[in-house]
């Protein structure tokens, strides 16, 4: 544990529990760190059932690894609170969040890997299947429909998904629902690799028994489909990073707070990791990203140690 186990002020605050925070948490706590991990219990990746892309845990339940993490780090003395940090301010020796149950913590150093929320298109159907029959990711959930009808929802992003998932399946319908015709390019590129093109609009994702069955168009045809993939708006939980100052930059998913090769902000003693601030970061992406924020926040408070233990002999020679 730190030296200063007496202390009301924590080393580091993490929110959010997800991947990254707890293999941050991981890093500090095994540093002897006191570290308080503030956690809504709601990960992103909670309405999937089995993750892929995980060496050594394929198919293996997100939920349960999570609780497997939370498990292994009370041995390092980590602790839990259960709720969100509804504000962060600059304070004498670091940081004071402030929860949704009034309660306020201090902090020497602040870590948020509060994550993002997907948003759906607006059609009906695709949230209740969402993680199960409506999903995003080839790499994560393609081979499960290898060969099998595969239908993409357009959202504006282009063609790429839709040609990617070509890998995946010789079956592969192309829905622009009316809104996102491709070019005449990227019309000739599918209709080369056999991707259908259905340009009418949408009604509604169909369910049988809790099953995804079809696409139904307006007009009430439906498009047998085993499978949706579909690129939702990804909107990051950033607003604490917002608070406190943090700068943005421009990537290929839009406006993100920026972080360095460390995953430090531009507010100094404030991390950001995952996908609050890397939008496409996979599970094994997150777990580095926050192993390295850990790591770094750890290495900035032996900085600081010293400079603590330096003044402190400094006063007692003076």
């Amino acid at each position: 544990m730190s030296e200063n186990t007496d202390s009301p002020t924590w080393d580091t605050i993490i929110v959010g529990g997800g991947f990254a925070g707890l293999s941050a948490a991981y890093m500090l706590g095994r540093a002897r760190r006191r570290v308080l991990v503030i956690d809504s219990g709601l990960p992103r990746n909670r309405f999937a059932a089995h993750m892929h892309g995980v060496l050594g845990h394929d198919g293996y339940s997100p939920v349960q690894l999570l609780a497997d993490g939370r498990q292994e780090l009370a041995k390092y003395g980590v602790e839990f609170r259960t709720g969100s940090a509804v504000g962060a301010e600059r304070a004498a020796d670091g940081f004071t969040v402030t929860t949704d149950s009034d309660t306020t913590e201090t902090t020497r150093r602040l870590l948020v890997t509060t994550g993002i929320r997907d948003e759906l298109p607006p059609i009906d159907g695709l949230v209740e299947q969402w993680g199960r029959g409506v999903v995003m990711c080839p790499y994560c959930d393609g081979w499960e429909v290898r060969d099998r009808r595969i239908g993409v929802i357009a959202t504006g992003g282009g063609p790429h998904q839709v040609l990617m998932l070509r890998q995946w399946s010789a079956r592969v319908t192309y829905f622009t629902r009316g809104e996102f015709a491709p070019t005449a390019d990227e019309r000739r590129t599918m209709a080369a690799r056999g991707i259908r093109v259905d340009e009418r609009p949408i009604a509604r994702a169909v369910s049988t028994d809790d099953v995804l069955t079809a696409i139904e168009i307006a007009g009430g045809e439906l498009v047998p489909v085993d499978s949706i993939f579909t690129g939702p708006t990804l909107v990051a939980h950033d607003d604490l990073l917002a608070t406190l100052g943090a700068e943005r930059a421009e990537s290929r998913f839009g406006s993100f707070v920026s972080v360095n090769e460390m995953f430090a902000t531009t507010v100094p003693g404030v991390w950001a990791a995952g996908n609050v601030v890397n939008p496409g970061a996979a599970v094994p992406i997150a777990m580095g990203a926050g192993t390295t924020a850990g790591a770094a926040i750890n290495a900035d408070l032996t900085l600081d140690d010293n400079d603590r233990a330096l003044a402190a002999l400094e006063g007692v020679d003076a």
